[in-house]
């Protein structure tokens, strides 16, 4: 059971580390540590993805920031409460940490697979240009009863398709993790600028359970 539940989320990634280790929390005797690492995308423009790392998997004590990994794990989430209301934190749990020398030519920089349900109805618009876009939120399965909550963004036909599909819907996707930068309004004379993460979808099938 523990297997099929990492096989319903699966994140590989090549990037730069841009960060030390912060200390996160603490499992059982184990320490674990947050850092950040810049991925590149086609359009050069870099996502700025973070990892929550187990002090048994590398040495956090070190600085690492400049050198390049390449990381298996999954896509996590949980709520912080702050502000009288929960906020949904993501990172990628590491599994996996392996340092590479340099990317090999057209090799994948950032995949990540989620078999989940839709667990919010879909939102459908268009841009002022036209272009489709539909927001998800997936429930992903997790071990110990837990589940982590992945929001998505779909374009175009995958857009279309997604905007029908129901609360409960069981669904998988393939796409990227990417970071979005927004303004968030704290009141009226104060804004705070945030860093958002979701899953661009680049496929998305309906599956009929059985």
């Amino acid at each position: 059971m523990t297997d099929k539940m990492f096989e319903n989320n699966q994140v590989s990634m090549i990037g730069e580390v841009v960060s030390e280790f912060q200390f996160s929390h603490e499992v059982l005797g184990e320490g674990f540590y947050m850092v950040e690492v810049s991925v590149n995308r086609l359009s050069n423009y870099a996502d700025y993805i973070p990892l929550m790392v187990s002090e048994r998997l590398v040495d956090t004590q070190q600085d690492y920031t400049g050198q390049l990994i390449h990381i298996n794990g999954q896509f996590r989430s949980y709520n912080r409460h702050e502000e009288k209301k929960n906020r949904l934190v993501l990172s990628v749990f590491v599994r996996e940490w392996e340092f590479v020398d340099e990317l090999e030519e057209n090799e994948k920089t950032n995949q990540i697979f989620l078999d989940g349900y839709v667990c919010k109805d879909p939102v459908y618009r268009k841009t002022p240009l036209g272009r489709e876009i539909a927001d998800l939120l997936i429930a992903v399965n997790r071990s110990y009863g837990k589940s982590d909550y992945i929001p998505c963004i779909c374009w175009g036909r995958n857009a279309r398709f997604a905007s029908g599909f129901e609360v409960g819907s069981h669904i998988q996707v393939l796409g990227r993790i990417q970071s979005r930068e927004y303004v968030k309004r704290i009141n009226d004379d104060e804004t705070e600028h945030r860093i958002a993460y979701e899953v661009s979808v680049s496929k998305v099938d309906f599956l009929e359970d059985m």
